[in-house]
């Protein structure tokens, strides 16, 4: 008798410590459904899409029929993510934008749920802080649908292929959000210095990071 409780004590035990055991055992992160899984992924060919810019005035991907690609960042005002990235946009459309790789922001945000995103001051910001590059409202979030992204920024390499436009790169602008000095891996720059180089990219996706999208 005082052995078959012993061993009862023993599985209560058991029962009692595995799953304290199992809350400190660390694990990697899951992945949220759905993230990054849906939208363009590298190799699709994108398709045409209008936008209207800070002027109202219309934006098409055939604008941009003479580059050699485009780097499309999904961005907006109110997240800050977004912010701490800006000097990186604009650094990045110096550098490229001559190379035939223009920086195209699109900001997805409902102004009627997030006042910073209102046209007025957006075009406040965007002369505080120089924008340099062209940006994009998409006001019924179609070309953010059919992009996919789910978190806020999320970068695209695109590289143009004869009259259509494919997708070399998709997900984060660099590894370190907060801290540009000590960017480790800066790989929209990675992706685009392969495809000048003629050479395939190297890492043609990431697990974008930073505010969650809502549609």
């Amino acid at each position: 008798m005082k052995t078959i409780i012993q061993i009862a004590c023993l599985f209560l035990l058991a029962g009692t410590w595995r799953p304290i055991l199992a809350f400190h055992q660390p694990t990697e992160p899951a992945l949220e459904t759905g993230q990054q899984t849906t939208g363009y992924q590298p190799g699709d060919l994108v398709v045409n899409f209008a936008l209207k810019d800070l002027n109202g005035k219309p934006i098409s991907l055939k604008d941009f029929s003479g580059a050699k690609g485009l780097i499309i960042i999904f961005s907006n005002m109110h997240c800050p993510f977004s912010r701490s990235y800006e000097n990186r946009m604009i650094a990045l459309q110096h550098k490229f934008g001559s190379m035939g790789f223009p920086v195209l922001a699109i900001n997805p945000s409902n102004p009627n749920v997030h006042q910073d995103d209102a046209l007025g001051k957006i075009k406040e910001r965007a002369i505080s802080k120089g924008f340099n590059f062209t940006y994009g409202i998409d006001s019924d979030q179609k070309v953010t649908e059919a992009f996919g992204p789910t978190r806020i920024p999320t970068a695209f390499v695109l590289q143009r292929n004869g009259d259509h436009f494919e997708v070399k790169y998709r997900g984060l602008i660099d590894d370190n959000p907060q801290d540009a000095g000590a960017v480790t891996r800066p790989y929209v720059e990675e992706a685009v210095s392969n495809l000048l180089d003629h050479k395939p990219v190297i890492t043609p996706t990431t697990l974008a990071e930073g505010c969650r999208l809502r549609f």
